[in-house]
């Protein structure tokens, strides 16, 4: 299986991540999402990812397998640590743990980051692959209103 290629975010055809984000699989695991996600709610999103690039260096990518567009994350600064996301599409579901870990290659080259922070939904009930990887579970904490599962993985090592 070839490697995940990482794309700008804003290069993804619109068609593709409104169907996304408005698939039930895929809101069932974003609290964070309310409402139909039209073309108005993705320019503010895009907006939004484009000023986390301009602000942090760093931020969402969309990823692709040979022409196929997996889904999207990656790294966005959150106080004090680096939070890492990642929204597959409904057919790559299953692929989460090997865009991670190309993912946390990365982080492990990038200075600026040392420990990575990954939220989950409460809806997410298995922790087997963040466990897998080396993350501690470090609580809850309210994000945007919601409550998430927190887990903590140290890269510098």
């Amino acid at each position: 299986m070839s490697n995940v290629v990482f794309k700008p975010l804003a290069q993804t055809p619109r068609p593709l991540l409104i169907e996304q984000l408005n698939d039930a699989r895929v809101i069932a695991h974003l609290p964070l999402l309310h409402g139909a996600f039209d073309d108005a709610a993705l320019d503010r999103f895009l907006e939004i990812k484009a000023a986390r690039w301009e602000q942090d260096g760093l931020g969402h990518w969309a990823f692709w397998r040979d022409g196929v567009f997996l889904g999207w994350g990656g790294f966005e600064k959150e106080d004090d640590v680096w939070d890492f996301g990642l929204v597959l599409m409904p057919d790559a579901f299953g692929q989460g743990a090997a865009i991670t870990r190309q993912a946390l290659a990365f982080a492990k080259t990038e200075p600026r980051i040392d420990t990575v922070q990954f939220l989950l939904a409460p809806t997410r009930r298995s922790m087997r692959a963040l466990q897998r990887i080396g993350a501690q579970e470090a609580g809850e904490i309210r994000h945007g209103g919601q409550i998430f599962r927190r887990f903590l993985l140290n890269v510098a090592d």
